[in-house]
């Protein structure tokens, strides 16, 4: 679906306030990350903002918004499961809670390993000072 406007309707008859992919994350039993490519499949209008190119950077941070008209028509659709999205995309099946569970103990396993190396680097920094300064 496109996001232009329809011949003869006026500007602000469009301008309902988008929602947001928190919003829409409590409306459809969708993980966050996949929203655009489920709202893609249930023709529910997206907008885009960010993710411009930072060349050797990356890409700066994407935010989607949704049209709330379209995100109300699919969420029946969706939560009964006549839109074919990928079981592991889904908050309401065992593959999307089991890929959720292990992603976000994947992130807090490498987040404590990373607070465990910078913590052994500062001892060791300051068991070397320490050595350092005691030795004549």
């Amino acid at each position: 679906m496109s996001d232009t406007l329809e011949p003869g309707t006026s500007e602000s008859a469009h301008e309902e306030r988008w929602l947001s992919s928190d919003e829409v994350a409590k409306l459809w039993p969708v993980r966050r990350d996949w929203l655009p490519g489920a709202a893609h499949r249930a023709d529910v209008r997206v907008r885009r903002h960010g993710g411009a190119s930072r060349g050797t950077w990356g890409a700066e941070p994407t935010f989607y918004s949704f049209h709330p008209g379209d995100v109300r028509r699919a969420a029946p659709a969706i939560a009964e499961g006549r839109v074919d999205i990928p079981s592991n995309w889904r908050t309401d099946t065992p593959d999307g809670r089991r890929t959720e569970f292990w992603g976000a103990l994947t992130a807090r396993v490498a987040g404590t390993l990373l607070l465990v190396a910078a913590l052994c680097g500062l001892l060791l920094i300051l068991g070397t000072v320490i050595f350092l300064l005691t030795v004549e």
